[in-house]
């Protein structure tokens, strides 16, 4: 089978036509950082706001066709103490709300976050650099407003609002977030349950004295842990105590696993045994016959004759018949013919004293 190549279309000048190719709209790609993200008032951070065309309204249906021509500025905050996997799905949740975003993450400050929520574990330092570090942050706002206003909106040239969408309410306002709902400048994340830092410091709280035990175990002072002296030795005891009580359970799980063992074994051989005390025990076992036997031994050492009737008794039992005498032993033989005609009292003496005279003679 042949086949012929293709003709291309012809115009009419008779020159090849040109296909229309489907125009794909350009997508923008965001600057990548390597490292960890810059802070606000790094110069690479100001150079990719300067770069940002502010005069127009970002529409959601823009954002989310990406047709703006750059972009998306998505802004979050929070404090983010002991940054957790609830931060980090919340800052995800911004990330991929449109196809291209450049997410800005706010960061409130010691001072402010003392003020208005109470005491961290990690000061504001360890809080921005664990942010910093996190894959979907572009940017870090460093001492982040606890009430956002135009200004700040208008400065960070910010174009949406990320936060879950429960009304946060402050002197005066029932809805922090509500002016943003307005201008149609919120888009809502969603809260990951079961995780956030007051569950992880009620953890800590709940097993207090075990962590207090790991840290003087690693070693750690009680005044490096604000511990008194006889909290330090009862902790201690406690310690050597779950100690002891470990190796007690050890020790229990291997004798039980020994005995399960020694079992195991006597339920393979018990059958031998069985077959083994039959054999030895039995009504026909050995101990009987040699109990039989001595028995034999005894009474034929006592009365050989006894003996030899019980043998007799045991033969007749057995069936067997005594041998019956020979025709010899049946018939006595006849006396002869001197032995059966005595001999006359006197003459056999008169011959012996014949004899003995002659002898004298």
């Amino acid at each position: 089978m042949s086949t012929s190549p293709r003709k291309r279309k012809h115009d009419k000048n008779g020159s090849p036509s040109k296909r229309k190719r489907k125009a794909t709209p350009e997508v923008p790609m965001i600057r990548q950082v390597l490292g960890p993200a810059p802070f606000d008032t790094d110069e690479l951070a100001e150079e990719i706001c300067n770069e940002v065309d502010y005069s127009f309204k970002m529409t959601k249906e823009m954002a989310e066709a990406n047709t703006a021509g750059r972009p998306v500025r998505v802004y979050a905050d929070g404090i983010y103490d002991m940054f957790h996997s609830g931060h980090a799905r919340q800052l995800m949740q911004a990330k991929l709300v449109f196809p291209n975003v450049y997410l800005l993450v706010g960061v409130c400050d010691d001072k402010l976050t003392n003020k208005m929520k109470g005491r961290t574990v990690m000061n504001e330092k360890e809080r921005y650099e664990a942010v910093r570090h996190c894959r979907y942050a572009d940017e870090v706002v460093q001492n982040a407003p606890w009430f956002l206003d135009e200004d700040f909106i208008e400065r960070h040239k910010i174009d949406f609002v990320a936060h879950d969408d429960l009304p946060y309410s402050a002197a005066g306002s029932n809805d922090l977030y509500k002016w943003l709902k307005d201008k149609g400048m919120f888009v809502a994340t969603q809260r990951t349950e079961g995780i956030s830092t007051t569950d992880v410091i009620a953890r800590i709280i709940k097993d207090y004295d075990m962590y207090i035990r790991r840290n003087l175990s690693r070693g750690y002072s009680r005044r490096d842990l604000n511990v008194g002296f006889m909290k330090e030795q009862k902790i201690k005891f406690q310690e050597k105590y779950e100690t002891l009580k470990d190796k007690s359970k050890e020790l229990l799980v291997k004798m039980e696993d020994k005995g399960q063992e020694l079992l195991r074994n006597w339920q393979e051989k018990s059958a031998e045994f069985v077959d083994n005390f039959l054999e030895m025990f039995g009504r026909e076992g050995t101990i009987k016959h040699w109990i039989d036997s001595s028995k034999a031994h005894l009474v034929r050492a006592i009365s050989p004759t006894r003996q030899l009737d019980s043998d007799d008794e045991e033969d007749s039992a057995s069936g067997l018949s005594p041998t019956p005498p020979s025709d010899d032993e049946s018939s006595p033989t006849p006396p002869s013919d001197d032995e059966s005609s005595p001999t006359p009292p006197g003459d056999g003496d008169d011959e012996e004293e014949d004899g003995v005279n002659s002898n004298d003679q």
